[in-house]
């Protein structure tokens, strides 16, 4: 009978990540009640993983990639309020107004991906700067053309069919981007772990140089993920427009930094070159368990940013440390 291949298995981008999520499980069922668990509270969590998710997973293939999009903070109420312009104030047809919002994260997309791959300024400086001007876009346009920063977008508005595709509670309490995401990770996996794509991308992320002298498209894949990053974040804005019946301005910078932190905790290196689907999947939810978790236990909600940090910085030190002990493993020789 073989060994099982311990180091095989801890090697894999998603062991670490998956150790972290049944930490927090384990956390929060011991110190938690029992509604944590019941459909109520999963569907907290679950729906929090889901919007983040959406946005998590292009974001951590630039991270793997090599590469940064932080513009999503804007991406998302940009889409958000295109839709609502479009389809709420003007009273257009609702699909007018997700081919606008999906235009839009293609545009900006591609201005990121050109910019980064014609000039020498690094992606987080690109992005920074598109997050601003996005920002003040959609600012001036939204006060400009309805007078407001917050628009409204009315179920009937929506119409029966984009409403039940984008923008409804399943069973009362879990939302329709649940399913979304759930298929797009499929997607993800396949493309990222069974088909060139995902070697080119690993590649890219590993010597970007050695990539392109070994043939490999990197500028199209380069712009291809920016592209896929920017319209990922205008696709959830546009969904939680048509759910929420509302698009504001303000909405969207949480995601920076929420997408980041659960990429890491997934596994993904910000060096690049490292990382899985599988493994961004766990850390969205791990991410999104110990963000609602705090509010199923005695707790003082005072502590809550604390215990939220520390719970999440265990979770990326458990991910590192198992990473690290995979790395230097080798078996026994017989």
């Amino acid at each position: 009978m073989k060994n099982f291949p311990v180091g095989d298995l801890l090697r894999r981008p998603e062991s670490g990540a998956f150790l972290g999520l049944v930490f927090v499980l384990v956390f929060f069922v011991v110190f938690g009640s029992v509604e944590f668990l019941k459909p109520a509270g999963a569907a907290s969590w679950l729906n929090v993983a889901a919007n983040l998710g959406i946005v998590a997973i292009p974001v951590g293939l630039l991270m793997i990639s090599g590469e940064l999009d932080i513009s999503i903070g804007a991406m998302i109420p940009a889409g958000a309020l295109t839709v609502a312009i479009i389809s709420g104030y003007y009273g257009l047809p609702i699909w007018l107004g997700v081919v606008g919002s999906l235009t839009l994260g293609l545009v900006v997309g591609l201005i990121n991906g050109f910019l980064v791959i014609r000039t020498a300024v690094p992606s987080l400086i690109v992005t920074l700067g598109t997050l601003f001007a996005v920002q003040g876009l959609i600012l001036g346009c939204s006060v400009f053309l309805t007078g407001t920063t917050s628009v409204a977008l009315s179920p009937a508005q929506s119409g029966a069919v984009a409403k039940a595709l984008f923008g409804q509670f399943i069973g009362g309490s879990f939302q329709v981007t649940i399913i979304w995401w759930m298929v797009l990770t499929v997607i993800y996996v396949f493309y990222v772990h069974y088909s060139p794509f995902g070697s080119w991308l690993f590649a890219l992320g590993g010597d970007k140089v050695s990539a392109r002298n070994a043939g490999i498209p990197t500028d199209k894949l380069t712009v291809t993920l920016f592209v896929l990053s920017s319209v990922s974040a205008a696709f959830l804005g546009m969904c939680q427009a048509i759910l929420f019946n509302v698009a504001q301005v303000s909405a969207g910078m949480t995601f920076i930094f929420n997408s980041i932190i659960a990429v890491v905790v997934g596994g993904v290196l910000l060096t690049g070159g490292f990382g899985s689907v599988i493994g961004i999947f766990l850390g969205t939810i791990t991410f999104a368990i110990v963000n609602q978790g705090i509010y199923f236990t005695s707790f003082d909600r005072n502590w809550s940013s604390l215990i939220i940090g520390v719970m999440l910085l265990l979770a990326v030190l458990m991910n590192n440390t198992f990473r690290i002990m995979a790395l230097t493993y080798s078996p026994k020789k017989k």
